[in-house]
């Protein structure tokens, strides 16, 4: 065979093959698309469900007003995104969250992910007390399917209302696999944080949720899920938390430690039946040494104390006093999560090196 039929004969062979990856490709472009995720959105109310008197009333304005089928209709393009489904749980504002809404919720969550309802979860709540929210969910949901919350700054009818992007983008993280295995996440002004790290750090400001010590995790830009870092704290299915039957979370109250202090509170607390203290204090934990003393009355009466910081950002080191006084250190935890985890640990042990493991390990 000369090379000149050599070389027809290869060019035929790739024309054939052409055909064959367009023929292939028609074919497959004429199969029915794989369904999109399915995500259950839950509402709890807040101010992405608000209204105010008129559409530059930012502050001034009522919680919790909207329905989660409003919600749902005021965000253009979701039905491209994930199959909706959507719940109210709540609608009110998140100052008046309790622990029973906290339970609820949880349970909630984990019975559509036990069913395999659903691919991700959406939760819609208030912005005051979100990332409290978030963190409990964090330690007792029980799949690893993406859990989100996301929320607004403005109300729904203000002019530049932030909602239905955050809501936009909280379903584009729920539905997409990169989400899934990462612990709950909170979706707010295009970062993605997680809620162990997550904190609001300013009082009207769209761009608010911060994680200052460690940073976001990601971004969800354009419609696109881009996560650059993972936690490596223990949450969902790697927790030891579980609800059970559990109808009731322990007392636990966080006291705001600062100078010229008095243990008149921590005291008070005692009385009210607190089973757990967070006290926020000065720089690294510190406290004044009239509320120290009565931190260590409180726990002579079986009362788990643990020293936080009011500082924002940066771990409580343990010390020797620690062991000596029978305190806990929060690590890296703020105040209002440190509530969360210690009311959880309360369910389980009133053991200090138990509690001190946990405060570690989440």
């Amino acid at each position: 065979m000369t090379r000149r039929e050599t070389l027809k004969r290869g060019g035929r062979g790739l024309i054939l093959l052409a055909v064959m990856i367009f023929s292939a490709g028609s074919a497959w472009a004429g199969e029915a698309p794989l369904p999109l995720p399915r995500v259950a959105i839950l509402a709890m109310g807040g101010t992405i469900a608000g209204q105010g008197a008129s559409a530059t009333a930012t502050t001034q304005y009522t919680a919790g007003v909207l329905d989660v089928g409003a919600l749902v209709a005021s965000v253009p393009g979701l039905e491209k995104v994930a199959r909706i489904s959507a719940e109210q749980v709540a609608n009110i504002d998140s100052a008046h969250i309790t622990n029973e809404h906290l339970l609820k919720l949880a349970r909630r969550v984990n019975a559509l992910t036990a069913a395999g309802a659903v691919d991700g979860i959406v939760v819609t709540h208030g912005t005051d007390t979100l990332e409290e929210t978030a963190y409990f969910l964090n330690l007792v949901v029980e799949a690893d399917a993406p859990v989100v919350l996301t929320g607004s700054m403005r109300p729904a009818t203000a002019i530049s209302a932030d909602g239905p992007l955050n809501l936009y983008n909280a379903v584009v993280l729920a539905a997409s696999p990169q989400a899934r295995g990462q612990g709950v996440l909170v979706a707010m002004n295009e970062r993605i944080d997680a809620s162990r790290d997550v904190t609001k750090t300013h009082t009207t400001n769209v761009d608010t949720f911060r994680s200052p010590e460690f940073g976001c995790l990601g971004y969800v830009i354009d419609g696109k899920v881009h996560l650059l870092r993972a936690q490596t704290k223990r949450h969902t299915v790697r927790s030891e938390f579980r609800l059970g039957k559990l109808e009731k979370l322990p007392r636990v109250e966080v006291l705001y430690g600062h100078g010229n202090d008095s243990g008149d509170l921590v005291d008070a607390a005692v009385r009210a039946g607190a089973q757990g203290i967070v006290h926020a204090g000065v720089g690294d934990g510190g406290a004044f040494p009239a509320t120290y003393a009565a931190l260590k009355e409180a726990r002579a009466k079986g009362v788990v104390v643990v020293r936080a910081s009011r500082v924002g950002s940066g771990p409580v080191a343990p010390n020797e006093d620690d062991r000596k006084d029978g305190m806990v250190t929060s690590d890296t935890l703020n105040p209002q999560k440190a509530r969360i985890l210690l009311m959880l640990a309360l369910t389980r042990t009133t053991d200090l090196a138990e509690i001190r493991r946990i405060f570690t390990e989440y």
